[in-house]
């Protein structure tokens, strides 16, 4: 048997299979394009698009997730307790006491801390394991063979304009394209070989159109819901249960939290979103019936540079401290669970 570091090394190298293969779908679309079609008035669009495209392609793929802070690992002495304790109550005291004063709102379907026993990490919202980088991604989306690399929060705006620019670019060619692939039908083009090269070109540009527009538009409505992948198959859960929207707010700063407020920049593959990757504003949904009312609505003019610079929102502020009684290590559930028993008994 093959030692482990070797598979490893085989399997990293195939997953770069289907990036290679949409280099050389584009490299041959190009030659293509300038080459064999040479419409010279379409060319300044066609590298304009062109070069957006593999811009943000490049940014996607080469662009490292971000992973949790120091902040968020166990401190050593608390890691070997947690590591020697067989009983699940005494692990989650240990991760409740560590996580105290980290900026968490949301939990596991059971209410506890959520911890990744791989990367021995408390994870921050929004994060998740990913089992083929084999590593804690903020803000983890999903795993996308095509770029061979994990989509999250420091790289989510690029995929977004990669997405967009390969649907110019496909659009611009199939448009572009049309009318000598009706030609070459009507045998109106000489019997060469740069017919055939018109003919693949549309229809792969086609092809592509249909495939890319479906995704960027299922993007597009999770990015102005504020949602990822992995929330919109599941919803976050929070104290006061699973909570679909409990990351939106408002459609506009939606769109800020991935793009940034300088809208200069939105069409450019440069980093722009808001935040930090460990903490977001959050809003209750639900109301908790035990807590006092609170609005939860970040300020309109918060900008990227407030939310990077303070590890907690404003809104997120609010949250802990109207949860902080109630998740008191060692007994948060079973003191809510004695406090419903004396008012059904009242």
């Amino acid at each position: 048997m093959a030692p482990i570091h070797v598979l490893r090394c085989c399997q990293r190298g195939l997953a770069w299979i289907p990036v290679i293969f949409i280099a050389l779908v584009v490299c041959w679309s190009y030659y293509a394009y300038v080459v064999e079609l040479c419409i010279f008035v379409y060319l300044f669009f066609f590298h304009l698009s062109f070069i957006m495209f593999v811009w943000s392609y490049w940014k996607t793929i080469f662009t490292k997730p971000s992973n949790p802070s120091k902040e968020f690992c166990l401190p050593k002495a608390e890691k070997e307790r947690y590591e020697k304790e067989e009983r699940p109550e005494s692990q989650q005291e240990i991760l409740w006491r560590a996580a105290s004063n980290l900026p968490l709102y949301t939990r596991t379907g059971a209410g506890a801390i959520r911890y990744c026993d791989r990367c021995q990490v408390i994870k921050p919202d929004r994060c998740h394991h990913c089992s083929a980088c084999d590593m804690c991604v903020l803000k983890m989306d999903h795993h996308c063979p095509w770029v061979n690399n994990c989509v999250g929060f420091s790289n989510y705006k690029f995929f977004i304009l990669f997405l967009a620019y390969s649907l110019v670019y496909c659009l611009f060619i199939a448009a572009t394209v049309l009318q000598y692939f009706i030609k070459f039908w009507t045998n109106e083009l000489p019997d060469t070989h740069a017919k055939f090269h018109v003919l693949f070109l549309f229809f792969v540009a086609a092809m592509f159109c249909i495939s890319i527009l479906s995704l960027f538009s299922y993007h597009l409505w999770l990015v102005g819901k504020n949602r990822s992948t992995i929330e919109a198959f599941r919803a976050p859960v929070f104290r006061t249960g699973s909570d679909k929207n409990g990351f939106s707010l408002g459609f506009k700063k939606n769109i800020v939290q991935v793009f940034g407020d300088q809208k200069k920049y939105w069409l450019l593959p440069v980093f722009t979103s808001q935040g930090d990757g460990l903490s977001f504003p959050a809003r209750l949904v639900n109301t908790d019936v035990e807590q006092p009312t609170v609005t939860l609505q970040p300020e309109a003019n918060k900008s990227a540079t407030d939310i990077s610079t303070s590890p907690l929102s404003e809104s997120q502020n609010r949250l802990l401290n109207n949860e902080v009684d109630a998740n008191n290590i060692g007994g948060h559930v079973e003191n809510q669970t004695l406090k419903s028993g004396e008012r059904d008994h009242r």
